[in-house]
């Protein structure tokens, strides 16, 4: 029998199992451990690769450096006086001690309440963030430095809502904090911070909406401003109030629930009005030549782009070629006659008659009260109107909403502010004016427009129009070089030239066709287009258009047709008054000059401009054309400038009008300084009405006659230069010969010319000339009996009875 319990089991199989199971869990803890080290190994290397990528590509120190003491250029005048900035934004830095407290707490309150405890990035900050998003709540979680590389570097870092994006922003947060002070940080970020409006930086903000300085905001001012920051358009003040000032209200709670403000301030100021009002601060580009400021700014950013230079940051000192004085005088003629020109255009086309009201200028000032600027082009023109509202953003914009074109045009033409709006904008008068240094190319004086707040379209450097006559010294220079004399006749008729593509040209003159013989001469002083457009033909076009661009049209495009010699072909005034300068200096053309030297902040010299001179024409060719445009203003076209302005120096210039009266142009040359104006309207369909006011020497010719008139006056210029007078043989006096006792009449068809003092005399026959000498006066008066005798004049020529043939343009 078997005493054995049944339920004993060997003892040793227990701890065989147990120590099976503690084998397997040692395994699996290991290989976690070797895979989470692996893993961790894995993405530390990772990461670390990755950073070691990111981090060379975030700003570096010194970029960070330049960022802080970013400093806008700003353009001077030749004598200093402060003509623009150049920034991203209106924009005044100053400094911590500068700014109220109350925006400082404002900010760090309700941004970053930690910013004096974290290094650049809050980690308790950012995780809530995280988790708030998650659950549907979005939230940001950068700290005040954190924004600030956002607004210094947005190129850089971008705005973009990747983790590529954050970990360059977190980065570079990193290296501002270990670079700079907590309290210098603010300070940066208050001045870079953009406030709508084109404003950056509080101070500005501070100016434009409560027209004080930082320094003086109160705690609801400061309140409002920081509040903008969650988003400057949604909490805009000015047109979102009510928003504004409940985002106001966040901000001072918030800066109730951190200790900077008591609660009972709070519960007495959060029903408060906002208080804002909306004060646009000057134009960065100035009031005294913004749109020359805007070219030059232009050039500027090329400059800068090729030099590694930042306009906008690197405190450039550009130095320019404007001339204070010069520069007042324009703008002073452009308002005072534009003005003047503008009534004119209101009472000419304000009345049913075309008779010209006046020939006098200020006479329109009081009939200019009697009638409804344009009224008659309004009701003659009715078919404009239609045209000129489907034109606006206002229709585009109605028809993109869905309205039909029958609708937008009639809810617009019934909408009276937008009518009166509209037709204000196409009847207002514009002009352009520059004024040139014909010795050094630099531009001395230059208005864009009539008002730059009103049209900021610059009608110096940017509107192409057609230059009409003002073209043609062009044409006549080409001729003079290829050797044509001025005193080269052509028929004053009907001319027909046929052009390349076969077509026949007949141009006509507003005083009609004289159907005597001009000279060139002639042709250029009295703006004859018969005259002009035959020595063209005769010269040829290539030549024309070859001097054009010797001379200063350089951009514009010139259409090598026969019209282009009457001036069809659009270009800028900048480019016709430079080619005139090129004239003026005896045919050296040198391209126009803004700047003269451009400095660091420091007053280094970075940079000298000055023109280099090149020979356009010959120095011949030009004084003669000089001359022969003193003959326009002498007695041909250009008048008006002597006799109204009483300019008695040694001028010269050319009167330019384009068909329908559209173009008005003058331009006029002194030895020292040439100057030019444009008049019409920006749209080409409305124009001056009579003929008498739609010639550029009846309008383009009051602004610039008004401005040399008062240079002049003032002696800006010197007012004895001279220019050089054409090399012409001396003249010679035509005239009968001594009385000769034995002779009393000169043959027929003969003449005799003598120079007083010399000891020959020219008998000018059918035969041509022969000289005699005058050693005794039977010996000239057998040579003529013989030649009577001869009967070899044959009834040719007139005959002379104690005179000689006198040859009209001999004594010029």
């Amino acid at each position: 029998m078997d005493n054995k319990n049944p339920h004993d089991h060997p003892p040793e199989k227990a701890p065989a199992a147990s120590r099976s199971i503690l084998r397997f869990l040692l395994r699996a803890f290991l290989y976690t451990f070797v895979f989470a080290t692996a893993g961790l190994a894995a993405a530390l290397y990772y990461a670390t690769s990755y950073l070691a990528k990111i981090v060379p590509l975030t700003p570096s120190v010194e970029a960070l450096l330049q960022a802080r003491h970013a400093q806008p250029s700003v353009l001077l005048s030749a004598d200093g006086t402060h003509l623009a900035t150049f920034s991203r934004g209106q924009q005044e830095q100053v400094t911590l001690d500068q700014i109220s407290p109350y925006a400082i707490r404002a900010l760090v309150a309700t941004e970053d309440h930690r910013f004096f405890e974290h290094r650049g990035v809050d980690l308790t900050r950012t995780a809530s963030a995280v988790w708030q998003t998650l659950r549907g709540d979005a939230q940001g979680g950068s700290t005040i430095t954190q924004q600030l590389v956002r607004n210094m570097f947005p190129e850089e870092i971008g705005r973009a809502r990747t983790v590529d994006r954050k970990i360059r922003e977190i980065v570079t947060a990193l290296k501002i904090e270990k670079a700079y002070t907590k309290e210098q940080i603010l300070e940066t970020y208050l001045n870079t911070v953009p406030f709508l409006y084109n404003v950056v930086g509080i101070e500005m903000a501070a100016r434009t909406y409560y027209d004080k300085s930082a320094a003086d905001l109160d705690v609801l001012e400061s309140a409002t401003l920081v509040g903008m920051l969650k988003g400057t358009s949604y909490y805009n003040p000015i047109l979102n109030p009510d928003r504004a000032r409940k985002r106001r209200n966040v901000v001072l709670a918030q800066m109730v629930k951190r200790g900077m403000l008591q609660e009972e301030v709070y519960l007495a100021l959060r029903e408060q009005p906002l208080q804002v009002t909306l004060k646009r601060q000057p134009d960065p580009l100035g009031n005294i030549a913004p749109h020359f400021a805007a070219h030059v700014r232009r050039l500027l950013v090329e400059w800068a782009d090729a030099n590694d230079y930042n306009l906008y940051t690197d405190g450039l000192v550009v130095y320019s070629t404007l001339d204070d004085d010069l520069q007042e005088e324009a703008a002073e003629a452009v308002a005072r006659q534009s003005q003047v020109l503008q009534d004119i255009a209101d009472v000419e086309w304000g009345r049913s008659t075309e008779r010209v009201a006046s020939h006098t200028p200020a006479a329109y000032g009081a009939l200019r009260k009697k009638v409804e600027p344009f009224r008659h082009f309004w009701h003659a023109r009715s078919d404009l109107i239609d045209a000129f509202v489907r034109e606006t953003p206002e229709y585009k914009k109605a028809l993109a909403a869905g309205q039909s074109e029958r609708a937008a045009l009639a809810k617009l033409k019934a909408n009276a502010d937008f009518m009166a709006r509209l037709r204000d904008y196409k009847t207002r008068l514009e002009a352009g004016f520059v004024a040139m240094d014909p010795q050094t190319g630099e531009v001395k004086a230059w208005i864009g427009s009539r008002d730059f707040q009103r049209d900021q379209f610059d009608h110096v450097a940017q509107a192409e129009r057609q230059p009409g006559s003002t073209f043609k010294p062009i044409v006549y220079g080409a001729a003079l070089e290829q050797g044509f004399a001025p005193d080269r006749i052509y028929p004053d008729g009907q001319v027909e030239i046929r052009a390349r593509d076969g077509s026949i040209w007949r141009p006509t003159d507003m005083s009609g066709f004289s159907g005597r013989m001009m000279s060139m001469r002639e042709g250029l002083i009295y703006s004859k287009n018969t005259i002009t457009a035959q020595v063209m033909q005769d010269v040829g076009l290539e030549h024309v258009i070859d001097l054009a661009r010797a001379t200063g049209i350089t951009n514009s495009r010139l259409d090598p047709v026969p019209s282009l010699s009457l001036g069809t072909s659009p270009v800028t005034l900048l480019e016709m008054v430079s080619a005139y300068s090129t004239i003026a200096k005896t045919g050296e053309y040198r391209k126009p000059v803004f700047i003269r030297k451009i400095t660091d902040r420091d007053g280094k010299v970075l940079a000298e401009f000055e023109a280099e001179p090149q020979r356009a024409m010959s120095e011949e060719t030009a004084v003669e054309l000089i001359d022969m445009m003193r003959g326009v203003v002498r007695r041909g076209t250009g008048t008006e400038v002597r006799n109204r302005f009483n300019i008695s120096a040694d001028i010269a210039g050319k009167t330019g009008t384009t068909q329908n009266n559209t173009d008005g142009w003058f331009i006029l040359m002194h030895p020292r300084l040439v100057a030019g104006a444009w008049v019409g309207f920006n749209d080409s369909r409305v124009t001056m009405r009579s003929d008498y006011w739609g010639q550029g020497g009846h309008n383009a010719i009051l602004l610039v006659g008004d401005f040399f008139r008062g240079t002049l006056k003032s002696k800006l210029i010197d007012t004895k230069a001279k220019f050089p007078q054409p090399k012409r043989p001396p003249p010679v006096i035509v005239k009968a010969p001594a009385p000769v006792e034995e002779l009393e009449t000169v043959p027929s068809g003969y003449g005799v010319i003598t120079r007083e003092g010399s000891s020959t005399a020219v008998v000018v026959g059918p035969d041509g000339t022969r000289t005699i000498e005058r050693g005794a006066a039977d010996e000239l008066g057998r040579f003529l009996s013989g030649m009577e005798n001869s009967g070899d004049s044959g009834g040719r020529g007139s005959g002379l009875s104690g005179g000689a043939t006198a040859y009209p343009d001999m004594t010029h």
